[in-house]
């Protein structure tokens, strides 16, 4: 990573692993100090400070590292994450932040602007975790794409249904203030949404986690890169299937909305 931007520290305390867990995951035992970070996890620390006047109207931070971009609508799109070794709770971890490619197209959608967002974990100076974030940038009346429509597919599935209190849960542990999550008037009206909308941090660690660990205590393999794709939202109150295909060097996993809508597709090599 090059260029400038912005370094943070934060100490991995155990009360964000513990809050999601508790919440999203409570097959998996307890963490303590030392042991390691689930992948994907680091997700759940260095949330965005900004304050109230370094926010959109929707929510969504300005942002500290990537260029004015003036469109109302801001989106998580998916990411692509190297594992280098594991971090583990309790540990002081450097976090490098800088923009990525920034790049503007006119489609269906209108405008669009995808910005990446690049982000490294390190620990005593060593790489842990290497990360790029694709955003999507919309006008204020951007028409949704198509929705594509698939059979959920996999050799194991997992079901959840997240309600209000998960949306909130998460929003509360990562300090999310993008109101297309607890705000429904804002949601319908202002995004043109059916309903509240599932967190796409909260989907790819999901998926993540139902390839990683299914439904038991312990990892199936160590992950080490982790590609995450959002095709269509995912909306509170309905049920989210997660299919997973095991493979010998990879696995691949979808979700599938409750009325056959393919929300993401991810990618896990080992």
């Amino acid at each position: 990573m090059g260029g400038e931007g912005v370094t943070r520290v934060q100490r991995l305390d155990p009360a964000p692993v513990e809050e999601y867990r508790g919440t999203f995951a409570p097959h998996l035992p307890r963490l303590e100090p030392g042991d390691p970070l689930p992948p994907g996890w680091e997700g759940l620390y260095f949330p965005f400070d900004s304050g109230m006047g370094g926010l959109r109207p929707d929510g969504t931070p300005l942002d500290d590292v990537l260029p004015e971009i003036d469109l109302p609508r801001r989106m998580y799109a998916g990411e692509d994450t190297v594992f280098l070794r594991p971090l583990r709770v309790g540990d002081t971890v450097e976090q490098r932040v800088r923009a990525g490619r920034v790049e503007e197209k006119r489609g269906k959608s209108g405008r669009l602007v995808f910005a990446d967002i690049e982000r490294e974990y390190l620990v005593d100076g060593e790489p842990a975790v290497r990360s790029t974030w694709h955003d999507v940038f919309l006008e204020e009346n951007a028409p949704a794409p198509p929705p594509r429509y698939a059979e959920p597919e996999g050799e194991r599935f997992h079901r959840t249904t997240p309600d209000t209190r998960h949306l909130f849960r998460f929003s509360a542990i990562t300090f999310n203030t993008h109101r297309v999550h607890y705000d429904r008037e804002w949601a319908r009206g202002a995004e043109g949404l059916e309903d509240l909308l599932v967190h796409g941090p909260l989907t790819r660690l999901l998926m993540l986690d139902a390839v990683v660990f299914g439904d038991g205590r312990e990892p199936r393999g160590t992950p080490s890169r982790y590609g995450f794709t959002a095709t269509a939202p995912l909306f509170v109150d309905r049920e989210i299937t997660v299919g997973v295909t095991d493979g010998g060097e990879s696995a691949r996993a979808v979700a599938v909305a409750d009325d056959g809508r393919l929300a993401a597709r991810a990618t896990v090599h080992w």
